[in-house]
């Protein structure tokens, strides 16, 4: 509102000076006419309206652009005044048989020239290397400061998955979410194969963007490329994405691996779902038991694989021929990797009822409760049975 304010107030001034150019340049006391008060007009407006097209149509304007435009500028004229002030003496001396007034036009004429030759010069330089040129005033350094968060920028991937939907039901996201205008293709070209799994996984990657574009708790814009490929560039849609995200300065949400690895590799950050969902989940140590059921057998022999409620894969050593059971398991370590958990154990003989394990013995004791008095708390080991008692003979005669 503030920008078409200040265009308001440009154009209003805009105007004043064009009926200004008109009346001076009309008034026969100077000695203009209507035609070059007509023509002055004209280019006044002219002028005008080229700055504020130029405004208009570039709508992503950036301030390295701008600020290395204005400081080469700023350096040219200094350089050309600083080289045309020695010229103008040599310029008089060889045009000694001239008039004055033909030296003087000579001078202002080699004074320009050498002003915009220069002021090209600084500008062209200073475009080109404007990534690593610097403008530092005396030990202050302007940078760029983002305030709030930075767009997150959806992949594919995790548009299909579904889980991002869920995730801003919670309001947890509070910034704004952007879907180029490529991955949007890409989803209507899955949903329009031939293939019925490819068509059903863009069908619902549609749906799940029509959910989130009809939730009122976030901001959902889809947006067009920013000029980071080339007009006639063929390049994939990841790479594409990256540099997307690169150019406003937002962040990656994807579930791709190797998507995380290329846009940390070019400097992007990356919130991998996969990555947040294992955070969330409940961590299991070495040395705790888990009961699960075995689903099927795992890739070494011997082994069984069962999965947890929240879809964690447990890999249970010598567990193939319980396929179909619950078992106990003890947990023998744990793999935590970018693509998801994997638990590993070993089953392990369990006693029935209240026991807990003492140590790392493999013995169990029987929980203490309150009030009772007659438990006995001596552990019972389970790998050793204890000897039983010889039984004695029977030596008593039978009766009749």
């Amino acid at each position: 509102m503030l920008l078409w304010l200040l265009r308001i107030c440009y154009i209003a001034l805009l105007l004043g000076a064009a009926a200004f150019t008109f009346v001076t340049m009309y008034d026969p006391n100077v000695g203009g006419g209507v035609l070059p008060a007509v023509l002055g007009t004209v280019a006044v407006l002219a002028l005008g309206g080229v700055i504020i097209w130029t405004d208009l149509r570039e709508k992503e304007k950036d301030l390295k652009v701008i600020s290395a435009t204005f400081f080469g500028l700023l350096f040219g004229l200094l350089v050309g005044q600083l080289i045309a002030f020695p010229v103008e003496p040599v310029i008089r001396a060889v045009c000694a048989g001239f008039t004055e007034a033909t030296q003087q036009q000579l001078v202002n004429v080699s004074r320009l020239l050498i002003t915009m030759i220069c002021c090209y010069a600084t500008i062209s330089l200073l475009l080109q290397t404007r990534d690593e040129f610097r403008f530092i005033i005396p030990y202050v350094e302007f940078s760029k400061q983002v305030k709030g968060g930075r767009a997150l920028v959806l992949d594919t991937s995790v548009i299909i998955d579904g889980r991002i939907a869920d995730v801003c039901d919670t309001r947890m996201i509070d910034t704004k979410l952007v879907v180029p205008r490529f991955v949007l293709n890409e989803l209507q070209a899955i949903a329009d194969s031939s293939d019925k799994m490819k068509r059903n996984r863009g069908r619902r990657g549609l749906d799940i963007l029509k959910r989130l574009q009809s939730n009122p708790k976030i901001e959902l814009v889809v947006q067009d490329s920013v000029g980071e490929v080339k007009t006639g560039e063929k390049v994939k849609v990841d790479e594409r994405l990256v540099l997307f995200t690169k150019a406003i300065g937002g962040r990656v949400v994807t579930n791709d691996f190797n998507l995380n690895k290329i846009a940390q590799l070019q400097g992007v950050d990356v919130i991998n779902l996969n990555e947040v969902a294992n955070a969330l989940k409940t961590v299991a140590l070495p040395g705790e038991y888990l009961q699960l059921k075995v689903a099927k057998a795992g890739d070494q022999p011997g082994q069984g694989v069962g999965y947890l409620d929240d879809g964690t894969m447990v890999v249970i050593e010598q567990g193939r021929n319980q396929i179909g059971n619950e078992v106990s398991i003890i947990v023998t370590s744990v793999l935590q990797t970018p693509a998801g958990r994997m638990i590993f154990g070993r089953m392990e003989a369990r006693p029935s009822g209240s026991f807990v394990p003492v140590g790392s013995s493999g013995s169990y004791q029987p929980v203490q409760t309150t009030g009772n008095t007659s438990a006995t708390h001596r552990p019972v080991t389970l790998d050793t049975p204890g000897p039983t008692p010889p039984v004695k003979p029977n030596t008593e005669p039978p009766k009749s």
